[in-house]
């Protein structure tokens, strides 16, 4: 019977028409990843023109460039050590690289570099500040803070306190902190910063640490000699003082060979005169 027949579908038509539809999307997809492409690479061209435009205009070209901070060095070779020269454009200036340039010399501790459009470049640097120098073994110059710089070399500054009888182990290397005996050294040298130090660090030849008695000081001249020994350094620096004081008095200032502060009830002081009568001590 007619009404019974099943009408069938046309398994073909429809396969062909999704076909169709899958390679037009396929074809929409390539293109608009073609368009972005394009579009991308269109913009990275107009990107670099504009970039090369902007960092070689006369506009931004650097006529001025402000130095600030250098004492022991000059300008001229803090822009060396920059490697950066009058007339470059201050927007094809890299200060990330060129700060890491400057703190890569020695005795620069810190350093900035600015852009003040349109053509102002600025650098300020902090330079270490020598406390000391460290002898062990091979000199080396400390700074305030009791860290390492550099070598020592003979166009160094050569007048500061050399210490000695320190080791390697005493520095704060590797994350361990320095030893007792190496703080004795900075706060004894810390004392001497201060502008009413009776023993400015000027003062002072030598500074050897025995890890047994502590701290001699060779200071004045080249006979002077104070022993401080351990702890208790600001007191100890109030009674040499005291003594020193009296013995200007006294008109025998700086005639002493040494001044034994290890113990600050028994002060012994040994007098040049006093090798003409050995054993002859005078204690204050």
């Amino acid at each position: 019977m007619l009404g019974n027949k099943h009408i069938r579908k046309n398994h073909y038509k429809g396969t062909s028409t999704k076909r169709r539809v899958k390679i037009l999307q396929r074809f929409v997809f390539c293109f608009e990843i073609l368009a972005v492409v394009a579009i991308l690479t269109v913009m990275s061209f107009v990107f670099i023109l504009a970039h090369d435009f902007i960092t070689q205009c006369d506009y931004f070209r650097s006529d001025n460039i402000v130095v600030r901070g250098g004492h022991r060095l000059s300008k001229q070779q803090i822009l060396e050590q920059a490697n950066i020269n009058k007339g470059i454009n201050v927007l094809s200036v890299n200060l990330s690289i060129i700060r890491n340039r400057l703190l890569a010399h020695s005795w620069i501790a810190e350093a900035e570099v600015r852009r003040e459009l349109p053509d102002i470049i600025t650098i300020g640097i902090e330079e270490h500040e020598p406390l000391a120098i460290l002898d062990l073994g091979r000199r080396f110059l400390i700074n305030v803070n009791g860290e390492v710089f550099k070598e020592w070399t003979a166009s160094d500054p050569d007048v500061l306190p050399i210490v000695s009888g320190l080791q390697f182990s005493d520095l704060n290397v590797s994350g361990e902190s320095r030893s007792a005996s190496f703080n004795a050294v900075m706060e004894v040298l810390r004392l001497g910063l201060k502008t009413d130090s009776i023993l400015p660090n000027r003062k002072i030849r030598k500074i050897r640490v025995d890890r047994q008695i502590g701290i001699t000081l060779y200071a004045f001249d080249r006979t002077s000699v104070i022993k401080l020994g351990y702890y208790d350094y600001p007191d100890k620096y109030e009674r040499l003082e005291s003594v020193l004081f009296y013995l200007k008095k006294k008109r025998c200032f700086p005639d002493f060979n040494s001044i034994d502060l290890n113990y600050l009830d028994r002060i012994v002081v040994k007098l040049v005169k006093d090798e003409l009568s050995a054993g002859d001590h005078k204690e204050v």
